[in-house]
């Protein structure tokens, strides 16, 4: 995390920030403890998987070496499963882990990636295989599954619809193919969309007239999709700044009829790329895209947002808006089991680190920092104490939690002594001094040396 966002992170808990913090409602961008672009959903059953690729911080380029899974059963609550794939994962990649999507077929979890492959020396598309969404991944193949040397290989999207599948990539150019069922292997050659104006607002770029003013451009990051008898492209649009835009069929290879614009190029996402994807969840429709709006955030480090939409009659998408305050939950969440301390709907100055033992744990938590957790369902009951799983290799610090808002008096206080180690695990527990019932956002907030790391926080959950 850069140190302007550290210095930011740190007024929230103090004076008037203390007071926004407290009344903090906002849902995106809905990961905070790192840079995440690209954001891929995928459901599974009663939950939802976002894969997505990280920006380095403080990056001048897209300098990006691993792919990371979210997941969430509320839409509110998103926990960071850590890194299940990078550049390690490919022996011909070799950098720029950019962007990806991941789909379930006959029970196997198929994740395109695209990157800088040694072999050729430009973008390829390579797929990796596992049997459950969060991996253990592999590549499927040991190679790309394309690589022809040239750099429009990138932003893969797959679409499985009955007994055929399909994968597109591509900018500035579009490619497509139908797969085997293997799902790494081509059941057709790759061909180029031939672009116009009115499948995507302009020409392919080679017949487009330089000078000329067309509805819109083809630039990157597809997204296809379908629903009921439509299918869909999303795609980055426009050039740079890159807008969000659409064209729809009746078939999954075309012919395609331009729609028009979904999110227009806005101030408001302060980031001049943007890349969407589309999930239908517990009812509800999302639409995902990414921003630069967290601290220190732009255009090389950026964060991934979500908004809820309505799909109009005639089957369009209509114009979706980008918003601080995101969605709505679809759920709730049960504080009497183990509650992943990376299980997070908002918070301030943390980021995540993984363990081979431990897995991912919250770290760099410092004087000031916060985590907040929202629609924590006590039922009609009080939990009567709290338990934390934390380490500390150097004084330890103080957690004060706090139910609703950060500010008055808290609902349990615990005091954290020298673990002898930074994955030297004790758990601690603290009585609650007030009842709590039904549904509440539980604060965590941590106190100590000022300009020191506290503490690690691996889980906790309430006693009854």
């Amino acid at each position: 995390m850069t140190q302007l966002m550290k210095i930011y992170h740190r007024l929230c808990l103090t004076g008037i920030g203390a007071m926004m913090a407290s009344a903090l409602v906002a849902q995106n961008p809905f990961v905070q403890t790192r840079y995440t672009a690209d954001p891929a959903p995928m459901v599974k059953g009663d939950t939802l998987y976002v894969y997505a690729d990280v920006d380095e911080p403080g990056a001048d380029f897209f300098w990006m070496y691993q792919w990371r899974v979210y997941s969430t059963t509320d839409m509110v609550n998103w926990t960071d499963h850590g890194e299940q794939a990078g550049l390690n994962t490919f022996t011909w990649a070799d950098d720029r882990a950019w962007a990806t999507q991941c789909i379930e077929r006959n029970g196997r979890y198929y994740w395109y990636v695209c990157a800088h492959s040694k072999l050729s020396g430009g973008m390829a598309i390579g797929v990796a295989v596992a049997d459950s969404p969060l991996g253990p991944f592999k590549d499927a193949l040991g190679k790309p599954l394309y690589d022809d040397g040239k750099w429009d290989n990138i932003d893969p999207t797959v679409l499985v619809d009955g007994d055929e599948a399909y994968l597109v990539w591509g900018n500035p150019e579009i490619h497509q193919a139908r797969l085997n069922a293997d799902m790494v292997s081509f059941a057709s050659p790759v061909t180029l969309v031939d672009q116009t104006e009115e499948s995507f607002g302009a020409p392919s770029p080679a017949k487009r007239v330089k000078g000329t003013k067309y509805r819109d451009l083809y630039t990157e990051g597809p997204w296809l999709h379908k629903r009921g008898k439509n299918y869909y492209m999303l795609y980055a649009a426009g050039g740079v700044p890159e807008h969000l835009a659409y064209s729809m069929s009746r078939k999954p290879m075309g012919p395609w009829t331009y729609k028009g614009t979904i999110m227009p190029q806005l101030n408001a996402t302060n980031s001049f790329t943007n890349h969407c994807g589309l999930a239908h969840f517990k009812g509800h429709d999302y639409f995902f895209y990414h921003t630069g709006n967290l601290p220190g955030g732009g255009g090389f480090a950026r964060s991934m947002a979500v908004e809820e939409f309505t799909y109009n009659d005639d089957g369009t998408i209509p114009t979706i808006m980008p918003t601080r305050e995101g969605v709505k939950p679809v759920g709730t969440l049960d504080p009497y089991r183990r509650v992943e301390a990376e299980t997070i709907a908002d918070s301030r100055g943390l980021t995540t680190e993984q363990h081979h033992r431990t897995g991912v744990y919250v770290t760099d938590i410092h004087q000031g920092d916060w985590l907040k957790v929202a629609q924590v369902d006590m039922g009609d009951t009080s939990p009567r104490s709290i338990t934390l799983s934390v380490a500390s290799a150097s004084q330890g610090g103080t957690v004060l939690v706090y139910a609703d808002s950060i500010g008055g008096k808290p609902v349990a206080e615990l005091s954290i002594t020298p673990t002898g180690g930074w994955e030297e695990w004790q758990t601690v527990s603290a009585n609650l001094s007030v009842a709590l019932t039904g549904i509440h956002p539980i604060f965590f907030t941590f106190k100590g040396q000022k300009g020191r790391k506290l503490l690690n926080m691996d889980w906790w959950r309430m006693e009854k």
